[in-house]
């Protein structure tokens, strides 16, 4: 594709607004308008950004190449499906959809209108994860914690959509390797559906992960142990923050190794921004993008089957 991408985003909420602004600020591509059926909204953050607002994603697609779909998890299918439909790229916020069929027949839509289709799973852009990253081969045990204070937005989901799939995102993507089997627990405490939730992977490659994920927290953290041989990362998402410990040679007179601790070189990055630059670059020399509809619906199957897990281990 010559010249810029030209981009709309769809739903300009808390974290829309923020789509928007990117996208306003890039060089190599044009928003062309924002979306939302919230009338004042839209006018507000278009006003921001300079550019039209409209209550209707059909009325702004015949003008985008390529739209942000940033609206409640209940409505990605709705709404990415009319983008895909119509031929257009679409980076649709994670999780992909709110069910395992909408996001299949996502992913298929995508394929046979040959466009790009990315999910917004912020953390593979996180620059503590992108720190370790070429320095993590095969990983033999994944520790991870989510947690955060009470937020209406995101409610509307499972927790296990909400916060634990970015880890699971992750994991999977680390592991290269399918779930053989889970054992997972939760809690319904603020809302209808579960609100904490924890599960132990098992994978078909020898791999373990443990996964933990809270909304009613008084405190926000993202954390992330791995372990391989040999070595063994700890990665602060939240500062963001990287250390390596390593293994050293072993000592003649003692029995066991010296560890070795080395701070990482994290630049404090914009992950959104990386996220975004990553998806236009996708749209514009036609390659699979950070993170395919493919991974996103990894990452929902292996979430269903922890939610039905959760239901069959009910805690009184």
């Amino acid at each position: 594709m010559n010249g810029p991408v030209s981009v709309a985003v769809v739903g300009v909420g808390y974290l829309g607004r923020f789509h928007a602004q990117k996208y306003a600020a890039l060089p190599h591509c044009k928003l062309v308008g924002v979306v939302d059926p919230d009338s004042k909204r839209a006018q507000d953050i278009g006003k921001e950004v300079g550019v039209p607002a409209f209550g209707h994603v059909e009325e702004v697609l015949p003008r985008v190449d390529a739209v942000s779909v940033v609206v409640p998890t209940a409505a990605h299918y709705a709404v990415a499906r009319t983008c895909l439909l119509a031929g257009k790229h679409a980076l649709v916020e994670k999780p992909l959809a709110a069910t395992v069929a909408e996001a299949q027949e996502l992913v298929t839509l995508a394929g046979r209108r040959n466009v790009v289709l990315q999910v917004g799973y912020l953390e593979r852009f996180n620059p503590a994860f992108l720190a370790c990253k070429p320095r993590i081969g095969r990983p033999t045990f994944v520790e991870a914690l989510r947690i955060h204070s009470f937020l209406e937005r995101g409610s509307d989901v499972d927790v296990v959509l909400d916060l634990m799939s970015h880890d699971l995102d992750l994991v999977l993507s680390l592991m290269g390797s399918p779930v053989r089997d889970l054992h997972a627990v939760g809690l319904s405490l603020m809302t209808a559906r579960t609100d904490l939730a924890n599960v132990r992977l098992i994978f078909e490659n020898g791999g373990v992960a443990n996964l933990t994920a809270s909304r009613i927290s008084r405190k926000a953290e993202r954390k992330l142990r791995l372990f391989q041989q040999d070595s063994y990362f700890s990665m602060d998402f939240q500062q963001p923050a990287a250390r390596v410990y390593t293994a050293g040679p072993q000592p003649a007179a003692k029995a066991a190794r010296n560890v070795m601790e080395e701070v990482l070189d994290v630049h404090k990055g914009d992950a959104l921004l990386a996220e975004i630059e990553s998806f236009l670059q996708a749209v514009r020399t036609r390659t699979a993008p950070a993170v395919t509809g493919e991974d996103a619906l990894k990452a929902m199957l292996v979430a269903d089957r922890i939610m039905r897990d959760i239901e069959r281990n009910q805690m009184p």
